[in-house]
């Protein structure tokens, strides 16, 4: 698998991380033999360092260190939340035009809460005359998210919160709208998609953005939800 490069300089490299890929090897995939880690190491010939993590099922930009110094400059803006990253997803229902999303979240394996802070837009809404479960038609929202904080599954639980389900999440969506997206629509695949990260250059003190393009999954679906024009714009 050749891993598409977004971005790349002395010190870092960022990559669109494939629908489906975990970061690195981990106890809870045990069966999956590829991981983003692994292959952009071999691809490019170095060892890379990660920097931040993406949910398997979630697309979009990933960025790796170079060197351990690389990654560890990043560690200051993290924990200032000062680094930007903005995500689309599309979710079951019309949402609220723009809303803030604070809702602790329990840590996984221990219980413990973590304060958990969301924004989000709005940017399209769209109707399909196709009954889901009760209703006779079916209404969702394109949504741009700009999570504040960085828990375990964090936009995907907080939209669960709201009952504004992601659409194709396994794990904390909604079962029927997920069906009918895959049966009716061919699209299996979660629709969470960060579509770009911004941050001030730890060594040069630019300030950089990385975008990634939407993935074939989406560009696919977007039509049937008569959305097509927002695959243009990260083209």
């Amino acid at each position: 698998m050749h891993l598409p490069i977004l971005h790349q300089d002395p010190h870092f490299i960022a990559i669109n991380k494939p629908c489906g890929l975990l970061v690195h090897r981990t106890r809870i995939a045990e069966e999956q033999t590829h991981f983003a880690l692994q292959l952009l190491r071999n691809q490019i010939g170095q060892r890379v360092y990660p920097i931040h993590r993406l949910d398997r099922p979630t697309s979009g930009v990933l960025i790796f260190g170079l060197n351990k110094e690389a990654a560890s400059s990043f560690q200051e803006q993290i924990k200032a939340h000062t680094i930007q990253k903005k995500y689309w997803t599309i979710v079951r229902g019309y949402t609220e035009e723009k809303g803030v999303i604070e809702y602790d979240l329990k840590k996984d394996g221990d219980g413990v809460l973590q304060k958990a802070i969301t924004h989000y837009q709005r940017l399209a809404t769209t109707e399909l005359n196709i009954p889901v479960s009760r209703y006779p038609t079916a209404r969702y929202s394109l949504v741009e998210v700009y999570p504040q904080t960085g828990r375990m599954h964090q936009i995907r639980r907080h939209f669960a919160h709201l009952r504004h389900y992601i659409v194709g999440d396994k794990t904390h969506g909604e079962r029927h709208h997920n069906r009918m997206f895959k049966e009716q629509l061919n699209c299996p695949l979660m629709l969470l998609h960060a579509h770009s990260l911004t941050f001030k250059h730890p060594f040069s003190q630019q300030q950089t953005e990385i975008k990634a393009p939407l993935p074939e999954h989406w560009k696919n679906v977007l039509p049937y939800l008569n959305l097509e024009k927002f695959a243009e714009s990260l083209d």
